[in-house]
């Protein structure tokens, strides 16, 4: 049994295939296990807590696991050593969860490319077919994260209220979101992930691309986003693709395309949900 895992703080996704790359049961999920912020115990407990991965503990051959929180040598040994006490059998890598969107997306383990995550939040590395380089480091939604999720949310809303949508978008808009000023502010800055918050705005715009102005304002995210973060990596383009992970990528296929023509750059796989590519990515690279 291979368990594959993508976490983030809040919560985890675990996969449990064969050596084919077939499920061997339903997705199971867990609380985040960030070891950046969790003890050795609390992981511990928490992995244990579920009832699948502590009944199937012995059969498990291999673990890979992606997560938030495993950028540093230090957070990868711990969550290394906890993974390791209760999967006794099991070969265990432990990698930061950027790299979950290179393996993904990549049509070889020694392709060089950049990649880029789209989803609730944004990032871009160079993966030079060992290792992965940022040359930017992100400081989250509020001044980065141009072309996600939480970035067109954010547009929409503006655009709502400075009256910037053709008429027909803002009374569809409105009639989809409690779009009162207080409701608003109190989910910005009174509740836990406001950039999730914003990122639910998101699906407006792939709802509504029969009108000119969402297919710019997706369009104008992603220059941005190209000229921010794609192009740190000049040099790289000349022989690199650029592929893409992420809901937001997925559903702006055709835009980034268009974008990457445009700008000179080429646009190779997408992936929405990294997870499931991890799937043949390791299963074909068994150790």
């Amino acid at each position: 049994m291979i368990l594959i895992v993508d976490s983030g703080s809040t919560k985890s996704d675990w996969l449990a295939v064969d050596k084919d790359g077939n499920r061997l049961m339903d997705k199971i999920r867990t609380k985040g296990l960030n070891p950046a912020i969790l003890s050795e115990k609390k992981l511990n407990k928490l992995i244990k807590k579920s009832k699948e991965l502590k009944s199937n503990a012995d059969k498990v051959t291999h673990v890979f696991f992606y997560g938030a929180g495993c950028g540093t040598d230090n957070a990868k040994d711990l969550l290394s050593t906890v993974l390791k006490d209760i999967f006794t059998n099991a070969h265990v890598e432990v990698n930061e969860d950027t790299l979950a969107a290179v393996y993904a997306t990549i049509n070889d383990p020694k392709e060089a490319a950049v990649v880029c995550i789209m989803g609730t939040g944004s990032n871009c590395s160079y993966y030079d077919g060992e290792v992965l380089h940022q040359r930017v480091i992100s400081l989250g939604y509020t001044l980065m994260d141009d072309a996600s999720g939480n970035y067109y949310g954010k547009q929409l809303i503006r655009d709502y209220y400075f009256g910037n949508m053709p008429e027909n978008v803002k009374i569809a808009f409105g009639a989809k979101f409690n779009m009162e000023a207080d409701f608003i502010k109190y989910n910005l800055y009174k509740q836990p992930s406001p950039n999730a918050y914003l990122a639910g705005f998101a699906e407006f715009m792939f709802l509504h691309k029969d009108s000119e102005y969402t297919i710019n304002l997706i369009k104008d995210g992603i220059r941005l986003f190209a000229k921010n973060m794609i192009f740190q990596f000049k040099e790289e383009l000349k022989t690199a693709p650029v592929h893409f992970a992420g809901s937001i990528a997925f559903f702006a296929q055709k835009e980034i395309r268009e974008v990457g023509e445009e700008m000179g750059f080429t646009v190779g796989n997408f992936e929405r949900r990294p997870i499931d590519g991890l799937v043949p990515f390791h299963t074909n690279n068994l150790k």
